[in-house]
This record gives structure tokens, sequence and C-alpha cells, in this order.
């Protein structure tokens, strides 16, 4: 009873801001609520990173603007539309000339595209690095590691986006050399007509896939050191086994941008202004979260020495939204945080007997003018205290109270260390099968 009344007068005082459930209750216990926590409290920073991403995009973005340039002066110039008189032919006949348009600018345009990808991807690799560490609730400075992560990840994203633009480029013109196909030839026969159609939508489908695959690829970039085809290996597999998934977080982080397509003049300005602010990072942040996840739950778990649940962290009743080591323990994080608590929780003047304060062996005090066997006496005098003290420890270690103390100390470190053992048991159970080599 009087335990409880000094625990209950002590949360008064202290307060529950004292309290491990209050400290874990602030923490972001999964990927949601880590998002809105890095979204909300570090916009600032969110705005910095896309601003410097912004300046490295500007060339790929002036490129996109002049290929609408180039589809605009395109429709003034030839009259696609123009009435040409019933019943009489254009001369000369313009049937295909748009679709040898498109050709000829979408093939200037993403060849262009590539120059600037090499510009593009300064500003990926660095944004990328920067919103990874914010993920993983690390301690960032925007302008440093921004160029930190140019030097780690330039690699990386500018192979991916080549790879990418290598995509976009022969699905494109496979389409548009069908489109024009079918416009120049009406005597086509119906078999090669539905052949070209049917290549028109498996380049539609490639496209997709092999965007998606890119965001992929970042994002084991700047999370692994893999080599090119290691990491497409991996893209292709985290694609198809997490698609549903994918498919909406991807969705999801490029939702700023959907802002241009509804073509009203203030969607318009809006939109501009969300990609000034935070589109990129925003981009980067909804999906390296969503990475973070997959990547605890299919890979992390099976690297030894890799950390799980980075920046969230479990409930303090045990139920963990965090991905577990194993299949029913805690997470790492969740042990190391009990370890510290144990550890700062034991006392060492609770743990081991410590002879009380007596007069029976005092230090020697040195006089104003001391010699050297001054100095001796003083030296033997604080080891007879030593070896006094150490004489009555070891006296009286086993008492019943010590004993004790320590044997519940002694049990709870056995507990969380056979936890560690046994997730790290499951862990070397088998190779990660994703990363390979």
């Amino acid at each position: 009873m009087a335990e409880q009344k000094k625990g209950l007068i002590t949360r008064l005082l202290e307060g529950k801001e004292k309290s491990e459930e209050y400290a874990r209750s602030t923490l972001p216990t999964n990927r949601w609520q880590l998002f809105w926590d890095i979204f909300k409290g570090n916009f600032g920073k969110i705005v910095k990173v896309n601003l410097l991403i912004l300046i490295f995009m500007l060339p790929a973005i002036a490129v996109v603007v002049l290929r609408l340039m180039m589809n605009s002066s395109n429709g003034i110039t030839y009259p696609f539309g123009a009435s040409l008189g019933v019943g009489y032919p254009a001369l000369p006949s313009v049937v295909g000339l748009s679709e040898s348009l498109t050709v000829q600018s979408d093939l200037f345009t993403y060849l262009t595209m590539m120059i600037a990808s090499l510009i593009a991807a300064v500003g990926i690799a660095g944004g990328m690095y920067v919103v990874r560490n914010m993920v993983w609730t690390e301690g960032i400075f925007v302008a440093n590691d921004f160029w930190r992560g140019v030097k780690l990840n330039y690699k990386n994203a500018l192979q991916t986006a080549l790879f990418f633009l290598a995509v976009l480029t022969l699905c494109s013109y496979l389409i548009n050399t069908s489109d024009f196909v079918l416009i120049a030839d009406p005597s086509i026969s119906g078999f090669k007509r539905g052949w070209l159609n049917v290549s028109r939508v498996i380049s539609y489908v490639t496209i997709f896939f092999a965007a998606l695959m890119s965001l992929w690829m970042l994002a084991l970039g700047v999370n692994y050191k893999l080599t090119f085809f290691t990491m497409f290996r991996n893209a292709f597999l985290l694609t198809l086994g997490t698609f549903p998934q994918t498919i909406f977080f991807a969705f999801l982080a490029l939702l700023p941008f959907a802002l241009f397509l509804f073509g009203s003049g203030l969607f318009t300005v809006i939109a501009v202004f969300v990609v000034i602010l935070f589109a990129f990072s925003y981009l980067l942040l909804v999906w390296l979260d969503y990475a973070q996840w997959a990547f605890d739950k299919f890979i992390n778990p099976k690297i030894e020495g890799a950390k799980v649940g980075r920046g969230i962290y479990s409930k303090a009743d045990g139920s963990s939204t965090a991905y577990n080591v194993g299949e029913a323990g805690e997470s790492a994080a969740s042990i190391e945080y009990k370890r510290q608590l144990l550890a700062a929780g034991k006392s060492d003047l609770v743990a081991r007997p410590i002879k009380p304060i007596d007069d029976s062996l005092q230090v020697y005090e040195l006089p104003p003018s001391f010699t050297r066997a001054d100095l001796q006496r003083l030296r033997e005098s604080k080891q007879n205290i030593a070896e006094d003290t150490e004489a009555y420890a070891e006296e009286h270690k086993n008492d019943l109270r010590y004993v004790e103390y320590n044997r519940q100390f002694a049990e709870r470190e056995k507990a969380l260390q056979d936890e560690v053992d046994k997730n790290g048991k499951k862990k070397k159970k088998k190779p990660p099968k994703l990363l390979g080599s």
C-alpha cells in the first residue's frame, strides 16, 4: 500500500510526461502517422528540398513545355481541322500528316529528355537521400545531406531515368507508328489492323509497368548497394508482388501533378504553386514511406544486421504495428528500448553491498608542508579504505535483499536476450531472395 501511494504521489508530481506509456503515445506507430508527422513537422525542410529538386528539374520541364508548344504550333500551322470543301480531296493530301508529325516531335522530345536527365538526376539523387533520412527519422541538414545524396546516389538515379526514357521512347515510337499505318493505309487487312491495335495496348502497359518499376528502382538504389541488373530484378519482383498497393501509392504520390489534368486556369495556377512548394518532395515522401514498409516486410527481416521498423515504434502493450523481426516476436526497436529501460532502472546502490560510513578508517590528511612519506601515507589510507569496502561487499553479497534484487533483473535480461536470439535464428534461416549477390 505504501509503495502504491508513493507511486501515485510520484505520478502526480512528475506528470504523465515522465511515463513510458506517454512517451510512446507521442511517437508514430505506423507509416501513415509517420508520413503526417514528417509532413507537418518538417514542412519547411520539405519546401527547401523541393526547391533544390525543382532547380535541377527545370531543363526537363522546359522540354515538356517545348513539346506542348510544338503540338500547338502544328495544330495552328497545318489545316487538320479546316474545311477543305465538300467532295473535294485535299491537295496535297494531309492523311497521316498529324501522326507523322507526332512521331517526329516525340522522338525529338524523348531524345532531348535523355540529355536533360543528366541534370535532373542530380535533383532526384539528392532529394531521395534527404527524404529517406526523414523517413528514417534521422537528423538532417538539407544542403549538406542533399549534396551527400548526389554523391552517393547519382549513378542509380541516372540509370533509372535512362531506363524509363528508353522504354518510353521505344514504346511511344511503336504506338505512333501504328497510328500512322492505320490512318495512312485504310485498306490494311483486318488481321494486321488487329495486331497493330494489340501492339499499341502492349506498349501502353509496358510504359505503365516500367514507370512503377522505376519508382522501385529509385527506392532500392537509395536504401541498398546494388548493381543495375540486381536493382532491375528486385524492382520487377516488388512490382509484381505488391501490384495493387504499388498502383495505389503511385497514384497517391503523383496526386499533386494530377491538378494539371483539369485544364482550367485556376487549377493550373494552383498546380504550379504546388509544384514549386512541395510536389516533388511529397512524391518522394509518400513513395519512400511506402517502400520502407515493403522493405521491412520482405527484405530487412532476412538480412542480418538490417534495422526493421525505422522511424516507427511499438505500442506499450507489446503489440506492434511495426513489422516484427520474428513471426511472433517484438520489433528490434522495441527490444532495444526495453533493454535500455532495464539497464537504466538497475541501481548499483541497491544491487551490491556498500559499507556504511563510519570512523574506523579515514583518509590521511596532508599537512601544510608535506613530504614524500606523507604522500605514501595518503596512498596507503585510500588503499585500506578500498580494501575494507571490497571485503564488506564480499562478506554481504549473499544477503537476501541483494540476491533477490539481482535475480529479478537477471531474469528480465535473460528473457530479452532469448527473444533476440530466437529472432536472430529466424533471420538466418535462408538468405534474402530479393537482394541477390
